[in-house]
């Protein structure tokens, strides 16, 4: 079943459970226009995530890095990384993802040496799956194989479930990736956590340069740096865009009225409240609540 809506706390982690009834692992099929905010918002989750295109392609963000995957294609995306995706081109998207807990890729035994390494190495944030080669095209069979799995929930499924997570990361390391750790990657990672768990904690609040470069221990300039690199706008556009997702649920209510939710959400003013709601989702706010209580 798609998350239409993901849930996520103040530091952007994702809140959904990434598991089925036994299994910490979720599968399923993503249409990513169909998304609350028409695209999958910045979040991250402990959990590795893998992808799989079935239709069109998408562009994804992780970290500070882009990338476009298109039909056929895949990911592999590390625990911790901050992502989001779009539709590219219109082209009506379409992928699997499979969220998979780390301590259930291999036994207990084995996760130290093979799986833990990987999960805190700074230099693999992602992998592109690209079927040419045979590591990412086993990868992406057993991608095609779990979500099957989990549909028809054949007898001892969580077994072959199981079986396809362990060729999954078998190939994830014979891929021969050299594993890397950089202190000073780790550190502009948590500080960028920290300033985005400060805009999402005081969103409806009037909010300073100041107020965020301090959540990070950072000078205004480094931390105008920080955002224009990783997520490659300001904080101040940063923090519009954030109250405009954060309006579209409240928006979405019967009972609420476009000033209401302006105020709620941290604008000080309507008319530039319906100004960046109209640049962002190219209709005006009243036009947005219409479309969803019609």
């Amino acid at each position: 079943m798609q998350i239409k809506d993901f849930m996520i706390d103040q530091n952007l982690k994702e809140l959904t459970e990434h598991r089925t009834v036994v299994l910490p692992v979720a599968c399923y099929e993503t249409t990513i226009n169909q998304n609350l905010n028409g695209f999958i918002p910045l979040h991250w989750h402990d959990e590795l995530q893998f992808v799989l295109v079935r239709k069109g392609e998408a562009f994804f963000q992780i970290n500070e890095e882009k990338i476009t995957v298109r039909e056929g294609e895949g990911l592999f995306i590390n625990s911790g990384c901050l992502h989001m995706a779009k539709d590219n081109i219109d082209s009506g998207c379409v992928y699997i993802c499979l969220n998979v807990s780390p301590s259930f890729v291999l036994s207990q035994e084995l996760y130290t040496t093979f799986v833990n390494p990987y999960i805190q190495a700074t230099n693999i944030s992602y992998l592109h799956l690209v079927p040419k080669e045979l590591w990412a095209t086993n990868i992406l069979d057993s991608i095609m194989k779990i979500n099957q799995l989990i549909k028809e929930n054949p007898p001892y499924y969580e077994i072959d479930v199981s079986l396809h997570l362990t060729l999954i990361w078998k190939n994830i390391i014979i891929n021969g990736v050299q594993i890397e750790y950089e202190q000073t990657e780790m550190v502009k990672s948590q500080r960028m956590k920290q300033m985005l768990n400060w805009i999402h904690t005081h969103y409806a609040e009037k909010i300073l340069l100041d107020d965020i470069a301090r959540a990070g221990g950072l000078s205004r300039s480094e931390c105008c740096r920080y955002f224009k690199r990783i997520l490659k706008k300001t904080p101040l556009n940063y923090v519009t865009d954030y109250r405009i997702q954060k309006s579209l649920l409240l928006l979405q209510q019967s009972e609420s009225n476009v000033t209401d939710v302006a105020y709620q959400v941290g604008f000080n003013s309507t008319s530039y409240f319906i100004d960046k709601f109209r640049k962002s989702m190219k209709m005006t706010p009243l036009a947005y609540k219409k479309s969803k209580n019609s």
